[in-house]
């Protein structure tokens, strides 16, 4: 689970930022809002995140966006001008950025950091973190120099030549991260220490899963598994969208074609044909939507692709709709429903402007959905959002709400409504409203000039 972020010199955050996940020990409601890790800490289940337009509130979900990025594949060209321009000096600082998280009941600490400008990373980190506010290095990278793996790090003789023939084969790489080289084709035994590398690697890059207003899901295994279908057809009645059922039907490549814009065709095509000749692969499916299209694609080894779509029913209506027929709303609902159904632990959903597109009732309706969806999970949502009316303390703890705002200078700074001492039958969304949080726009006077 998601502990604690930390950002210095990046976009709209100037310096050291921290955005924690851990519960106030002040506040006594809604107890089943935190989980149990370790002894003596217990996290949040959910964070939300309000503020004005260009507050920085999206620069905070672009936190993670960049951060799994730079595992994946080393640091991104597109963020050579994230520096935080706020100050000139700011092109040639390091860039910070550090994720603390918990998992299989240990704490973890692992960052970087980078001068993006250059596309040059200058550390490197991962440690252990113990609740009695003690550490361990588990290894250290500095600029210009190999990683180092920590005394403390017990490995057979073998383990330990090994690490150190990736260590100093890796020393060059100045845009790459190590943690991500200890994970490209490289085996450990199970019971070997060098395996963190794997599951912190691991976490990082499968248990935080982001979504933005133009995000396009990729794995909707959901809608093509006769068990969850029918599930889905109840979620979505609920919903009041109209659509009283959703049905899969079988189409050709052509008829894929005609679906996607061409540039995503070949790279479908593209992808499937790499999955499907001489990688050992017998079976492959792939799911995923444009703005316009959903469609699934399942493949066996000599046999011709099936590809599928979905259609929907409206009513009593004799007549199929496309995903394309559907409103923005109803198409933004099909998006969180891989939410309600993704049954991962351990997950940590970044969402970016939740109620894009919905109706208030609709957002409130999917945010108690969540809820009982996952309230036996070790599941995590962290979101963004301008709808005041879903700041309800029957919804949330005041230390689940953050406020992101910026100054004269456009430098972002984020604090809880916990640091407001609010009687518990407060109307938040009215305070909100009035200013008594600040994170509101805060408009200057215009006057139109009339013409003779």
């Amino acid at each position: 689970m998601l502990t604690q972020i930390s950002v210095e010199n990046f976009k709209s955050f100037h310096k050291m930022t921290k955005f924690t996940m851990i519960s106030s020990t002040k506040i006594r409601s809604k107890t089943n809002h935190r989980i149990q890790v370790g002894s003596h800490t217990r996290l949040l289940k959910h964070a939300i995140v309000y503020g004005a337009n260009a507050s920085g509130k999206t620069n905070l979900v672009d936190f993670f966006r960049f951060f799994k990025a730079t595992l994946e594949t080393g640091l991104p060209v597109w963020s050579a001008r994230n520096f935080c321009r706020c100050s000139e000096d700011n092109e040639k600082k390091p860039s910070t950025f550090e994720i603390q998280f918990s998992m299989d009941g240990k704490f973890y600490a692992y960052g970087f950091s980078a001068v993006l400008m250059n596309r040059l990373v200058t550390g490197e980190w991962l440690y252990e973190l113990y609740q009695n506010g003690s550490s361990r290095c588990i290894f250290e990278r500095e600029h210009m120099s190999k990683p180092e793996l920590d005394q403390s790090v017990s490995l057979t003789k073998e383990e330990r030549m090994r690490f150190d023939t990736y260590a100093t084969d890796f020393e060059d790489n100045m845009t790459g991260l190590f943690l991500a080289e200890m994970n490209r084709g490289k085996k450990f035994p199970a019971d070997s220490n060098l395996q963190v590398f794997q599951t912190v690697y691991d976490w990082l890059s499968n248990h935080i899963i982001i979504f933005t207003p133009h995000s396009r899901l990729t794995n909707f295994q959901y809608y093509y598994d006769t068990d969850t279908l029918a599930l889905i057809n109840d979620l979505i009645r609920t919903f009041d969208t109209g659509i009283s059922s959703i049905r899969i039907e079988e189409i050709d490549l052509n008829d894929l074609s005609k679906m996607l814009p061409e540039q995503i065709f070949q790279d479908v095509k593209e992808k499937v044909g790499k999955h499907m000749s001489g990688s050992g692969v017998t079976y492959f499916r792939m799911s995923g939507r444009t703005g316009n299209s959903f469609f699934n694609i399942e493949a066996n080894e000599n046999e011709e692709p099936k590809i599928t779509t979905i259609k929907m029913r409206h009513g009593k209506s004799i007549y199929d709709f496309e995903f394309r027929d559907e409103s923005d709303g109803t198409r933004r609902l099909f998006d969180l429903m891989d939410m309600l159904l993704m049954k991962q632990d351990d997950t940590v959903f970044i969402v970016d402007e939740l109620e894009r597109s919905l109706h208030p009732k609709l957002t409130e309706r999917f945010l108690r959905l969540f809820d009982e969806f996952h309230e036996d999970d070790r599941t995590q949502l962290i979101f963004t959002t301008h709808e005041s009316s879903i700041m309800d303390q029957e919804l949330f703890r005041r230390d689940e709400i953050w406020f992101i705002e910026r100054d004269e200078n456009n430098v972002s700074s984020i604090y809880s409504l916990d640091r407001f001492k609010e009687r518990y039958d407060k109307k938040l969304s009215k305070a909100y409203l009035e200013g008594r949080y600040g994170a509101i726009p805060v408009f200057t006077s215009f006057a139109f000039g009339k013409g003779e």
